[in-house]
């Protein structure tokens, strides 16, 4: 009776759109994701994996995820760092996302790890999308770079350098990156050699920027001073997710 009833209470939560906790692993270590059943018809069973930024699975990736549900789409909060591994201050946060930075071969593997539980979930796994804000916007090129099984890659205000000991690939999924105009964090080198990348290895690709936009644009916790470096600005937050929904329509078509 037990097991009936959680089966029922799980059944009822996707039937609201609500996000049900999914636990999955990388060999000994334990992840937990989250994943949102579409709320509308979605005949291509296209899916939307969500990648949290560095702190790790956080709020705002959750309610990005119950958003995507409405719209249409089967959406996964993917869990990088691990059960146990969350950071508990931007020190730790810089050292996590420091080594998937350097490792990109890692950070391909728990992403794609991610996309197994959203095509278990009801996704066609020939209709994947990847989105990121800020370390997860790194995670979200990296996608494209590793040439996962993906139409297309959402950086939100995410890093774009490139590790050196990333290969050179071919680009196959479509890149949107949406950006700060004033972010600090991205240095104009950074950004031309993701440019020349793009164009050297023949991408699909568009970039956005957002006038007195910085870093976090799209994190209504991140305060309202841009000087910080990191600030909302709501604006560039709406543009931005009407930006994805538009690329989204292009490529799931």
């Amino acid at each position: 009776m037990k097991y009936i009833y959680i089966t029922l209470l799980l059944a009822t939560m996707n039937s609201f759109g609500q996000l049900v906790k999914v636990d999955y692993a990388d060999g000994n270590q334990k992840l937990e994701g989250y994943f949102a059943k579409a709320q509308k018809a979605n005949p291509k069973k296209a899916g939307v994996i969500v990648l949290p930024a560095w702190m790790g699975l956080d709020a705002h990736a959750k309610e990005s995820a119950e958003a995507l549900a409405k719209l249409g789409y089967h959406a996964f909060v993917a869990d990088i760092y691990g059960v146990g591994n969350n950071p508990k201050n931007t020190g730790e946060a810089g050292k996590n996302a420091g080594f998937y930075k350097n490792n990109p071969a890692e950070y391909q593997k728990r992403i794609q790890l991610a996309i197994d539980q959203l095509v278990k979930a009801g996704a066609d796994k020939n209709q994947i999308a990847v989105i990121g804000y800020c370390f997860g916007g790194t995670g979200a090129i990296e996608a494209a770079r590793g040439n996962l099984n993906v139409k297309g890659v959402v950086s939100f205000h995410g890093g774009l350098g490139k590790a050196a000991n990333s290969p050179t690939n071919e680009i196959k999924a479509k890149v949107l990156v949406l950006h700060g105009a004033d972010d600090p964090y991205v240095p104009a080198k950074e950004i031309e050699a993701f440019q020349n990348e793009m164009r050297t290895f023949k991408a699909d690709w568009q970039m956005i920027y957002y006038a007195n936009s910085v870093h976090a644009f799209t994190h209504k916790d991140a305060g309202s001073d841009n000087s910080k470096g990191a600030a909302y600005n709501e604006l560039a937050d709406k543009r931005s997710w009407e930006a994805m929904k538009i690329f989204f329509t292009e490529i799931f078509k």
